[in-house]
């Protein structure tokens, strides 16, 4: 099978590009992201382990042990535009980490949620991932397949860079399985999209398979001119050492042509460029640095210079046996079979070749091996039948698989095309029988309102009414609280200067009467007087401490709206096991507030407190109030769960629409502070003076 020497991107880049998808396009939905509160990824636990799972570094192990942990978390997760975006990090870190059980799980489920959150990146991210992963395994159809949704997906919302790339790697399937004319259009149509997109290293590639593509086919002027695009594109990327290392292979790939031309003259050329001044690529990508140089060692000693090919050959065996590279093993097996041929020393030639084969057929090489067998069956005469009849089945066998590979993918490109036509069909109709029903439904709504909207205005007044009246009732209520506050206050302080003025003022004045007779000498009339004037003395004492606690009532407030807020913080607390604290001036008259100040406020403390009890699962509740002349701060925080709400909003539940229309009807503003398992503080301002 043809080998183009075009890597793909490495892992990390993929997951980079997962990541800024998922903070450009909001998940999204990135699948997702792809809203939450904000909140940075190093905050998120799950996030977190994730990243740390996917650290190459780290030991196989730990990696495992974190993304599972991730797993299990993100299934508990409700939130499915969380869940997206987890399974999303989840599914590529799996498909790392090469765990097909547990990447097929998470893949499915993001396919799944994205589809349901129509989360078209997110979806579309997820059949890349199992295109990858069915590449990995050799299942070529279904790879194809998954990068065929992918692109449609990212065509869809009109991503053009990603579509072109999913355009490339079906091209690359399909030069692998010799599918050239549809690896030819799709890699044309990864071109279109690239193009304007200024992406030279994605058209360098792309200029680079066509380039393959042609050579396989023979057509090697064709193949010359794609690959001196290609150099042209390469030749503008700003990346030295990306532009260095994709330098190499080009020069080899060009080199390649000439080889297949039989030029081994202008081929060891390129093979040279190649090779020169690679000495990072020899330690970074030893394996490509060992191909390259057994390429120029091959045209070297086609062309009669056999000076230290064996020692360079020895040179890229330790290389291709240090990186356990089988299939590397066979090709430079072949060609120490090829020079030892070219010595006319046969024993070792036939030696030489059939490691060739048993390497090529231990690394499952069909192209090696094929070459294998037909060296073969030139070196060694007596089993040269043997070798042929093996070669021929080999091919044909080869061939047929090859077929039905092409008819596979030539299969989903039809079905996915009729798909289309068809799904386009169904649209138009649908349309049209949309456009029939919503003009009957839009007849329908007309007449309802031509019939039903003076009762609808009416029953609309009467509500405002309604609630006029309620309020005037509730301020009446309010006032009338507060005029018999103020008769009892008036009542304290009378009562109070009657007994300091009064009755105290005769007890004082009993006393001093009594005083004077203390100058009757006799023993006993003593002995009374003192009895009688200590007890006066207690009168006196007891009736100015009445005086006193009176006369503290009657400036103490006495506050029916703070009465009001104590029941109500009561009445929810102890009902649900809960302890709490009220903090207020007792200094300030709170009675005073307009009455729709104190409606509302009596209103939103009451559906603060009830989200408490149904959300946070807190034990302790604070409830604070301060006054200044210009408005009053009403703060509420419980120590429970907390929250994290979607890209920076508020939650929307019934409750909390209600606060904020009373907060922005009273002219105020209102402010929430949730911490994960550190609980919640809300803060409403209402002016006093609107």
């Amino acid at each position: 099978m043809l080998k183009t020497n075009l890597p793909q991107s490495p892992p990390l880049t993929k997951w980079l590009l997962h990541i800024l998808l998922c903070a450009a396009l909001g998940s999204c939905t990135l699948p997702n992201t792809k809203t939450e509160a904000p909140q940075t990824i190093a905050n998120d636990s799950i996030l977190s382990w994730i990243s740390l799972g996917s650290n190459s570094e780290m030991p196989l192990k730990q990696k495992s042990e974190l993304l599972k942990k991730a797993y299990i978390a993100a299934d508990k997760s409700t939130i499915d535009s969380a869940r997206i975006k987890y399974y999303s990090r989840l599914s590529l870190a799996y498909l790392e980490l090469n765990d097909s059980s547990l990447f097929r799980s998470v893949n499915q489920k993001a396919i799944s949620i994205s589809k349901k959150l129509n989360d078209t990146i997110a979806e579309a991210n997820a059949h890349w991932d199992l295109a990858d992963f069915f590449d990995t395994k050799m299942i070529k159809d279904s790879s194809f397949y998954h990068y065929s949704e992918a692109q449609k997906k990212y065509e869809s919302i009109g991503d053009k860079y990603l579509s072109g790339r999913m355009f490339f790697n079906m091209a690359v399937l399909q030069t692998n399985v010799k599918d050239y004319t549809g690896a030819e259009i799709n890699a044309f149509k990864a071109i279109e999209r690239l193009k304007p997109l200024d992406e030279y290293l994605r058209l360098h590639r792309c200029y680079s398979l066509l380039g393959s593509i042609t050579k396989e086919l023979k057509e090697y002027e064709r193949s010359l001119e794609y690959f001196n695009l290609a150099e042209e594109y390469l030749s503008e990327i700003d990346d030295e050492k990306t532009k260095k290392n994709f330098y190499s292979r080009l020069q080899n790939n060009i080199g390649n042509v000439y080889k297949d031309q039989g030029n081994y003259k202008a081929a060891k050329r390129y093979y040279q460029k190649a090779t020169l001044n690679q000495d990072s690529l020899q330690f970074n990508q030893p394996s490509i640095y060992a191909l390259q140089f057994n390429n120029l060692v091959l045209s070297r000693f086609k062309l009669g210079d056999t000076l230290n090919v064996f020692k360079d050959l020895e040179t890229v065996k330790q290389i291709r046996e240090e990186q356990n590279d089988i299939e590397g093993l066979s090709l430079v097996e072949y060609t120490y079979a090829e020079y030892y041929l070219s010595l006319k020393d046969t024993v070792n030639a036939m030696v030489s070749a059939r490691h060739a084969m048993q390497h090529a057929e231990q690394g499952s090489n069909n192209k090696r091996l094929l070459a294998s067998l037909g060296l073969l069956a030139r070196i060694d005469p007596e089993n040269s039948l043997k070798h042929t009849e093996r070669y021929i089945a080999l091919y044909d066998s080869l061939v047929q698989l090859e077929r039905q590979e092409r008819n596979k993918f030539t299969r989903i490109r039809f079905e996915t095309d009729e798909f289309i036509a068809e799904n386009e069909s169904l649209t138009r109709k649908k349309q049209i029988w949309t456009g029939l029903a919503l003009g009957i439904f839009l007849l329908g709504v007309s007449v309802y309102v031509i019939f039903h909207q003076r009762a609808k205005n009416q029953a609309l007044r009467f509500q405002q009414q309604q609630q006029t009246s309620n309020q005037e009732i509730f301020d009446l209520m309010l006032s009338q609280k507060q005029r018999i506050a103020e008769i009892k206050k008036a009542e304290q302080k009378r009562i109070s200067e009657e007994l300091h003025d009064g009755v105290l003022g005769k007890m004082l004045g009993a006393r001093m009467v009594l005083t004077g007779l203390n100058k009757v000498s006799t023993e006993e009339a003593l002995l009374e007087r003192a009895k009688a004037i200590a007890a006066l003395k207690d009168v006196e004492g007891e009736v100015r401490a009445i005086s006193h606690e009176l006369s503290h009532a009657a400036y103490h407030n006495i506050n029916n709206f703070i009465t009001s807020i104590q029941e109500l913080l009561k009445n929810v607390c102890t009902l649900n096991h809960l302890e709490y604290s009220f903090q207020y001036d007792e200094s300030q008259d709170w009675d005073t507030m307009k009455g729709d100040i104190k409606i509302n406020l009596y209103r939103m403390i009451q559906e603060i407190l009830q989200n408490a009890v149904k959300h946070a699962s807190c034990k302790n509740i604070l409830v604070s109030f301060v006054r200044t002349n210009e408005e009053i701060i009403v703060t509420i925080t419980d120590d429970g769960i907390g929250f994290v709400s979607k890209s920076g909003k508020t939650k929307t539940g019934i409750g909390m629409r209600n606060i904020r229309s009373r907060v922005e009807k009273l002219g105020g503003t209102w402010e929430i502070d949730s911490v994960i398992n550190k609980g919640t503080t809300i803060t409403l301002n209402i002016p006093l003076k609107n």
